[in-house]
């Protein structure tokens, strides 16, 4: 499970540059754009939360280097612009992530994806040479935010309240 956790956030990371690099700006809502890498975004947070929790914040890091070395065979300038700004990002992250996951995982998750998104967002398109506008930042953030951090999160609790209200011996335990 936690060797497929890197590999998933490795690959979760080069496919949204991999998506960058082949689209670039792409429409999300009327009249808001964002990388067309940012509808990989909730696997990549998703990915890193678990990376985190079961092999530690060290190994955050190296998927942030193996993602990098992924994107370099297609593209080395979004590889530079996004190991740049996911490892500022991720280290914010982690800054909120850890202190606060012992007090619930949700909470945690929703935090520190509001930090680490808005870093990531500025930095990865002022690095990779994409405008800083209202449209292609609110996108941005609308797209890690909303569908890549909260709609993942609900699904993850509705899961669980479901699991719990399931008697153990239906789900063959």
């Amino acid at each position: 499970m936690r060797i497929l956790a890197l590999a998933g956030y490795a690959a979760a990371i080069a496919a949204a540059n991999l998506l960058t690099a082949w689209y670039g700006l792409v429409l999300v809502g009327p009249g808001i754009t964002a990388t067309a890498g940012t509808f990989a975004a909730g696997a990549v947070l998703l990915f890193r939360d678990v990376v985190q929790d079961t092999l530690g914040r060290a190994w955050v890091l190296v998927g942030i280097g193996i993602g990098a070395a992924l994107t370099a065979v297609t593209s080395p300038a979004l590889a530079v612009a996004s190991a740049a700004a996911f490892l500022v990002a991720e280290l914010a992250d982690m800054a909120v992530y850890t202190p606060l996951r012992e007090k619930g995982w949700a909470r945690a998750v929703l935090a520190s994806n509001v930090i680490g998104a808005t870093l990531d967002t500025f930095l990865f398109l002022v690095l990779a040479g994409f405008p800083i506008t209202a449209t292609a930042v609110g996108g941005q953030l609308l797209g890690k935010l909303a569908w890549a951090t909260v709609l993942p999160v609900a699904a993850v609790l509705i899961l669980r309240q479901v699991r719990r209200a399931v008697p153990r011996h239906a789900l063959g335990a």
